[in-house]
């Protein structure tokens, strides 16, 4: 189990691609699907922003599981694992604009990522419990790991795990770039579906 998730963390950046891949293939974007789903993604990358701003390069790790300290601040006082939920938000969101396959193909990339999302999220936590015991397990006690509580977990590692919004932006440079590429895609579909219907 362990050399399944640890692949699955390895190679996380990549598997979304077929489902990417999928619904530009099968897109038929329309002018709801549009509006509707590019709020849910863009909910989805501020909740990423947020999250890497707390986190920084950790989040582009592709080798082991690793953190020098629990980040208990920001999105994460609220909710253990807040860059995965905005993963899942961004994905649905595209797939929401791209309205294909409806609704099998977001059904199943959705159970794809929570699956996979789970396996890697029990590895990471095996890694936290061992590297800092006591600590990890008190947040873990007080912050759900995918339903955010209503008020934020107070620490006193608070004081000092502050934003960091500019390397935020640049870890998230590939993402932001991926992302603008669909949607151009996506939108030169929809503008295409719809010269075609006007004429």
């Amino acid at each position: 189990m362990s050399d399944v998730r640890e692949k699955l963390f390895q190679y996380r950046g990549y598997t979304p691609v077929p489902f990417l891949l999928a619904m530009i293939l099968f897109a038929r974007p329309t002018e709801a699907t549009m509006l509707i789903g590019a709020i849910v993604a863009l909910f989805g990358e501020m909740l990423r922003l947020w999250s890497v701003a707390y986190t920084g390069s950790l989040t582009r790790a592709t080798g082991g599981v690793g953190a020098p300290e629990v980040v208990v601040a920001g999105p994460y006082a609220r909710v253990r694992n807040p860059l995965y939920i905005g993963n899942l938000l961004l994905y649905t969101g595209i797939g929401i604009m791209a309205n294909a396959l409806v609704p099998w193909l977001v059904i199943i990339a959705l159970a794809f990522f929570s699956l996979q999302y789970a396996l890697i999220v029990s590895l990471e936590e095996e890694f936290l419990e061992t590297e800092f015991g006591a600590d990890y397990l008190e947040y873990k006690r007080n912050v759900p790991r995918f339903l955010p509580r209503l008020t934020p977990f107070k620490h006193p590692a608070q004081d000092h795990q502050l934003p960091n919004w500019q390397e935020a932006l640049k870890s998230e440079t590939r993402t932001l770039q991926a992302i603008a590429i669909v949607l151009l895609i996506l939108v030169a579909i929809w503008l295409r579906g719809w010269a075609w219907f006007s004429a």
